[in-house]
C-alpha cells in the first residue's frame, strides 16, 4: 500500500509519531483535568455552567486551530514537493 493509501485510510498517525512529545502531553493533559476538577468543585452553580462552556468553546478553537495548522503544513509541503521536482 501507498503512502498516501496508508493515510487515507488511517494507518498513519502523526500524532503518534513521536513518543517523547506523547509522554509531555499526557502529563500536560493530566494537569488540566486536576485543575479543572479543583476549579469547577469550587465553582457556583451560574460560574460553573459559564466555565464549563468557556471550556467548550476554547476546546473547539483549539481543535480548529490545529486543523488548520495540520492543512496549511501539508499543502506547504505538497508546494515544497511540486517545486523541488517540477520548476527549476
Amino acid at each position: 500500500m501507498s503512502f498516501i493509501e496508508d493515510f487515507y485510510y488511517g494507518n498513519l498517525e502523526p500524532q503518534k509519531y513521536c513518543e517523547e512529545n506523547q509522554a509531555k502531553l499526557k502529563k500536560t493533559h493530566t494537569k488540566l483535568t486536576e485543575l479543572e476538577k479543583q476549579l469547577s468543585e469550587k465553582l457556583v452553580s451560574e460560574d460553573k455552567d459559564t466555565f464549563m462552556k468557556y471550556s467548550d468553546l476554547y476546546l473547539k478553537f483549539l481543535s480548529d486551530s490545529i486543523l488548520d495548522s495540520f492543512t496549511s503544513g501539508f499543502r506547504y509541503g505538497a508546494r515544497f514537493t511540486y517545486d523541488t521536482f517540477i520548476t527549476r
